[in-house]
């Protein structure tokens, strides 16, 4: 029960990695609000959550629908210890210069600009407490950047550096920021990565990770709960790389 009476938001939590890192979490002690676009994925994960979880629809990269959901989050859980900005998006393989402006604005808006919106509206809560834990949920594509996944790679070394920068800056607020890479995962965007889902296609990718397998929901999970707990309490600007080897 390393959470135990801690309160947080799993932004994206209804699928994937952020729902892997809400099922940690609850097991752990945790009451967790999950936030995310698909309301009603939401929903389903909170239901399996025997009511240590309630489910909140956000666009997070729409400043109103972010402070909406740090004052629902704030009301209903009284305060706030851990947030970890999950949500992400990314754009199919393509050559850089081909990838539409709508499809980069989205990558923008989805993995860069939500987590300022989201430290808009919740960092100044954290270091009124003098505590807080913030989870940026980056990639390996942000370390050693897959070719065509151009945009996407960029976003997510944004959100290492973002996190440096971060927990730099708060550290003497009591609040520390950390980020996890994954390497591509069992999750809603994995054929999207690869472009096409074929057998041969997941060898390919899959003979890049020397543990020689895809990340898993549970992996993340494993690896967020350690570090928003107390027994990381001196780990912070962390970029930690769950990976199975991939960026060795």
């Amino acid at each position: 029960m390393r959470l135990q009476g801690k309160t947080a938001i799993v932004t994206g939590g209804g699928s994937g990695f952020g729902a892997g890192i809400v099922a940690k979490f609850v097991s752990e002690g945790a009451r967790v609000m999950i936030a995310d676009i698909n309301l009603d994925a939401a929903q389903e994960i909170a239901n399996q959550m025997d009511g240590d979880a309630i489910a909140h629809q956000v666009d997070v990269g729409n400043a109103v629908s972010v402070d909406a959901m740090a004052e629902a989050a704030l009301a209903k859980l009284g305060h706030l210890d851990i947030l970890v900005n999950n949500a992400g998006v990314t754009h199919l393989p393509t050559p850089l210069e081909d990838v539409s402006e709508a499809d980069f604005d989205r990558v923008f808006n989805v993995n860069m600009k939500s987590v300022y919106l989201t430290a808009r509206a919740l960092v100044p809560h954290m270091k009124e407490r003098g505590s807080g834990s913030v989870l940026n949920v980056a990639s390996t594509a942000g370390v050693s950047p897959r070719p065509n996944l151009n945009w996407y790679n960029a976003s997510k070394g944004w959100m290492i550096t973002a996190t440096k920068a971060m927990a730099v800056e708060l550290a003497p607020s009591g609040v520390r920021v950390n980020a996890i890479n994954p390497v591509a995962g069992e999750t809603p965007l994995l054929k999207s990565f690869m472009g096409e889902d074929t057998p041969e296609v997941r060898a390919k990718f899959l003979s890049t990770i020397p543990l020689g397998r895809f990340s898993q929901p549970e992996d993340m999970g494993n690896a967020a709960c350690f570090l928003c707990s107390d027994e990381a309490s001196m780990i912070t600007g962390v970029a930690m790389e769950v990976d199975g080897g991939r960026c060795i």
